[in-house]
């Protein structure tokens, strides 16, 4: 079966700005929320578009939405798929606009 190909910007959804990732940014690594149907492959191949780095690792993990309460009752939150990206040695994505 043929992979589909997806444009850079419909895999890559957002960054993840938080306390967690921001620390991580020293070491290299940053979180996106990404589709929640693509693999490592593709979101390496979009990262590398979008920011001009060299990738060296993907890890991808599906964050199920927590049930909240609500006036009407019960909701969900949405569920999201985040990958946490570390570039190569020396290169940096500025997500946080320091």
């Amino acid at each position: 079966m043929a992979a589909i190909h997806k444009p850079a910007h419909d895999i890559i959804i957002k960054p993840v700005v938080s306390e967690k990732s921001y620390a991580n940014s020293d070491m290299g690594q940053y979180t996106f929320v990404v589709a929640p149907n693509a693999n490592k492959v593709q979101i390496k191949q979009a990262i590398e578009q979008i920011f001009n780095v060299k990738v060296t690792n993907v890890n991808t993990l599906n964050r199920a939405g927590k049930r909240v309460r609500t006036r009407a009752g019960f909701g969900q939150r949405v569920s999201e798929k985040r990958a946490i990206v570390t570039v190569a040695e020396g290169q940096t994505i500025d997500i946080f606009g320091n």
